[in-house]
């Protein structure tokens, strides 16, 4: 066994050096004038590659097989480079397709865990939990068999999802009355992002929780069907508070919907094809109208590049506190085993060639949500995640930025939301 492994790392070697070999070629007037240009991987590297890896499939305390070390080589790869570079198996490079369409397959609850119980907290509608009769509230005791309590819970969790037209057989304790068995057929559940809440006299107020294929085409079908019903909104309030952010181009979709020309967004990456710059077009959904942004240190990613480009254009007010600096592109890579990999290939920059990065958005108005009860202080940001990629220096630019609308009535807004217990997510 020794001797084929050996021989497939060997094969390795050989098609590395030839891979290296054929980029030394194409690139071979880029390279001579790259001082820094580093060195290929020599086959004894590669040969110290698989004497760890023997060494490890040989001596490791418990069997391992050789697909376990492999994986475990390649996630270790990725994740040395950036918290947010990783490695996807086919499975779960098929959940993040089924993300970016805004569904995944299972039940259609949201669990939270409280002393090492799991306790339903929210049922999607029409979903398959919600026709078997869960409620929020309910707790659940055993999975397919299998109790609970003293469980590790993220993996009995993670139990209740699965794939679609498979059934998960849970036995759920309401928090009143007798616990019941009930076994549900998983499938594919619509995930709601966009929701709308008439808050005060006359503020719109949207809450946003992450962005999908079809978030910019839903905001702006919304604020239509609100326009067509006769409904005039004075000031519009789009909540990002805990968007961890999803699809790139729906967010500049959004902040397109808000600006008339300009600058969106660019990226930067070590590829040409990263260098990439988003402009706004002619036509706005609410011209005119005040826009305020509610963000917080859970606001990540395209949540950021849609608030750093209002802010910029001056076209919404940035009302909460500094975002969680989540400055980098991550490309998803197709592998030929159905797997793939999620690489950091650039960073964005606001419209004004600021560097989100390790940074975040700061917001023209600070409010501590930190002091709202049900909140978590413990919550971290960018910058605190080992390994992160440092801010990068701005990028010169030159971005006409327009007047700010006079009118946000701030202090009005935060009353309604407050009234209306809309000031926490």
């Amino acid at each position: 066994m020794t001797g084929r492994i050996t021989k497939l790392f060997l094969y390795l070697a050989g098609a590395l050096a030839l891979s290296s070999a054929l980029a030394a070629q194409n690139d071979d007037t880029a390279i001579q004038n790259d001082a820094k240009a580093q060195a290929q991987l020599t086959l004894e590297d590669l040969r110290t590659f698989t004497d760890v890896f023997n060494q490890a499939r040989n001596n490791y305390v418990e069997e391992v097989d050789d697909k376990t070390l492999l994986d475990a080589a390649i996630r270790g790869m990725l994740l040395e480079l950036d918290p947010h570079s990783s490695y996807l198996p086919a499975k779960k490079y098929e959940e993040l397709n089924d993300a970016s369409k805004g569904r995944y397959s299972g039940i259609g609850i949201d669990v939270e865990t409280r002393d090492g119980k799991i306790y339903v907290r929210a049922i999607i509608n029409g979903s398959p939990a919600d026709e078997a009769g869960l409620n929020p509230g309910d707790m659940i005791t055993s999975i397919n068999g299998q109790e609970v309590r003293g469980r590790y819970l993220p993996d009995a969790i993670d139990e209740i999802g699965g794939d679609p037209e498979t059934d998960v057989v849970l036995i759920v304790q309401p928090a009143e009355g007798e616990a019941r068995e009930v076994t549900i057929t998983r499938a594919y559940v619509q995930v709601p992002a966009l929701s709308y809440v008439p808050v005060g006299e006359s503020f719109g107020y949207f809450r946003l929780t992450h962005f999908h294929n079809e978030s910019s085409t839903h905001l702006k079908q919304s604020l239509e069907s609100i326009k067509q019903a006769g409904t005039t909104i004075s000031v519009l309030i789009l909540d990002l508070r805990n968007n961890p952010g999803g699809v790139l181009r729906q967010a500049v979709g959004i902040a397109d919907g808000f600006l008339d020309e300009g600058v969106i967004v660019s990226t930067r990456g070590r590829n040409s094809k990263m260098q990439m710059e988003f402009n706004a077009n002619p036509g706005q959904w609410l011209p005119g109208t005040p826009v305020i942004l509610l963000v917080d240190r859970g606001t990540a990613s395209a949540s950021e590049v849609l608030s750093g480009a209002l802010q910029d254009h001056q076209r919404a007010l940035i009302v909460g506190e500094r975002t969680f600096g989540k400055g980098s592109v991550q490309s998803v890579l197709p592998l030929r085993n159905g797997a793939g990999i999620k690489l950091t290939t650039a960073l964005y920059y606001t419209p004004s060639g600021r560097s989100i990065q390790a940074q975040g958005i700061e917001p023209d108005v600070a409010v501590d949500w930190e002091a709202t009860p049900g909140m978590d202080d413990e919550r971290i940001r960018e910058s605190d995640l080992e390994g992160h990629l440092e801010q990068e220096r701005a990028v010169e630019t030159s971005v006409p930025l327009s007047e700010v609308p006079a009118d946000y009535r701030l202090e009005e807004v935060l009353t309604a939301l407050r009234e209306a217990n809309l000031y926490t997510p």
